[in-house]
């Protein structure tokens, strides 16, 4: 008689899930010390993040990333009093990942000023890994304009370089700046990260590992902690028609923008062109580059159509 393989447990996951109210409760009594005119400046187009929300899902975030902060400082200290040197500054990385309109760079402000309250590391830098996409004469001359925002249109030794450095806590490192107007590179402009306690690394693709003839290592490799922001994909595709109908309206206006011939689109025109651009670009990238690298985060907020976070996803091991 063959033996009976055991069954497997489907309940098994590496991830912990907690409802909106669950994770609430782990905010402990750590205090909300932002105003509403505080969230407002944070708040990217179209998003609505209410200060309940901040309370409820942000401020646990930001005191398991204060606990884990603090527990990173003790166990570089060991490892240094084991070899007798001095305890050096090793910055905490953390990496925010996600679709294009997914409100990733919303989390990652919130983050960076909640996380700048907290007294054992007041410095908090926020670097977007669009300034280490190619500048666009690059892009059209390894033909990639129609894939920007794609692996390929980065960077990525620069990238690997600059967080390598960083967390090496070399005393300056610059990073170029992008340009959401002139959707381009600005030239002789640096963003420079002087001494951080903590450097959020916002982007695209910062979970991708790679494969074939790719570096050894990753940008990921250097995190301490990350985070993917999810949702449905009709409902992120919904977020990016909506903010691509309110930047006609606004930016897009202004005669500076990469974007202002869409400015003169009608309601219908622009929701088509949006539409496409998502089908074969935006959409193309979130399932062939971005969701696969869902479950490399520690973190995952998964969000419900109205932009606001249903459930949290904390990895177990």
């Amino acid at each position: 008689m063959e033996p009976v393989a055991p069954a497997i447990d489907t309940r098994l996951s590496p991830y912990r899930d907690f409802t909106h109210a669950e994770w609430g409760k782990l905010r402990a009594a750590t205090p909300l010390t932002m105003s509403e005119a505080d969230l407002t400046r944070l708040r990217g187009t179209n998003e609505y993040v209410s200060l309940d929300e901040v309370a409820e899902i942000y401020l646990p975030l930001s005191r398991l990333l204060n606990l884990r902060v603090a527990a990173t400082q003790d166990l570089h200290q060991t490892t240094d009093t084991f070899l007798g040197k001095h305890a050096a500054r090793v910055p905490f990385i953390i990496g925010v990942a996600g679709s294009v309109a997914v409100g990733k760079s919303t989390t990652s402000r919130i983050l960076q000023a909640l996380l700048a309250r907290w007294p054992n590391h007041p410095k908090v830098d926020l670097v977007t890994t669009d300034g280490f996409l190619y500048p666009n004469a690059k892009l059209r001359e390894l033909g990639l304009m129609e894939r920007k925002g794609f692996p390929e249109s980065y960077d990525r030794k620069r990238l690997l370089r600059f967080v390598a450095d960083v967390k090496s806590g070399h005393a300056e490192v610059p990073a170029p700046v992008y340009s959401h107007l002139t959707y381009d590179i600005i030239p002789d402009r640096e963003q420079v990260i002087e001494g951080p306690d903590i450097v959020i690394i916002e982007g695209l693709n910062v979970l991708q590992t790679g494969t074939g003839d790719e570096a050894p290592s990753f940008v990921s490799d250097y995190f301490d902690f990350s985070i993917f922001v999810d949702a449905d994909e009709a409902h992120i595709k919904c977020w990016y028609v909506d903010r691509f109908l309110t930047l006609r309206d606004t930016a897009f206006k202004d005669s500076a923008s990469y974007f202002h011939r869409f400015s003169k689109l009608t309601t219908e025109e622009a929701t088509a062109t949006a539409d496409q651009i998502w089908e074969t670009i935006n959409g193309v990238n979130l399932s062939e580059n971005i969701q696969p690298t869902k479950r490399r985060a520690r973190l995952i907020l998964e969000k419900g159509a109205d932009h606001s976070v249903e459930r949290v996803r904390l990895r177990r091991f």
